[in-house]
């Protein structure tokens, strides 16, 4: 017996209506929500850049007190003077850490913003382009007045 091939299923009005509205509705959420990402990552970033700042202000007076420190240290090297420059000495090393974490974290945080920028743009022109096609193509049709035709005297 010969087997019947299979009719290729025509796709249904409400089946590709529903797919259109779904994919119009996604590209909606996605540019809303990379829109709130970039809003977010951009204040992580600020906020990096702010404790970066204050580290490196840390750090610049951390420096001045070990000179001074080192100075004294220098004219009289009694156990105090050396317990301070030690002090201070650990003072900055933690800081290093700090900084070198915090530099990393904002280097990440840029990359991501750079990103998220780029995809944002993306979905929101899409979006927009989608609702301008969507009200250019559900515009109702004009109705054109029939033009009246010159009658010719005889």
């Amino acid at each position: 017996m010969a087997v019947k091939k299979k009719a290729k299923s025509i796709a249904s009005s409400n089946k590709s209506l529903k797919s259109v509205d779904d994919a119009i509705a996604s590209l909606a959420d996605t540019a809303t929500s990379t829109a709130k990402a970039v809003v977010d990552t951009t204040k992580n970033k600020k906020k990096l850049l702010v404790e970066s700042k204050r580290l490196a202000k840390k750090l610049a007076a951390l420096m001045k007190k070990k000179k001074a420190a080192k100075a004294a240290l220098k004219k009289d090297s009694s156990a105090t003077n050396r317990k301070i420059v030690k002090s201070i000495e650990k003072d900055i090393s933690v800081s290093k850490k700090e900084a070198a974490k915090i530099t990393a974290e904002k280097s990440l945080a840029i990359a991501e913003l750079s990103t998220l920028k780029v995809v944002a743009k993306r979905a929101t022109v899409y979006a927009k382009a989608l609702t301008s096609a969507d009200k250019a193509m559900n515009k109702p049709k004009r109705k054109r007045k029939k033009r009246k035709t010159a009658k010719t005297s005889s």
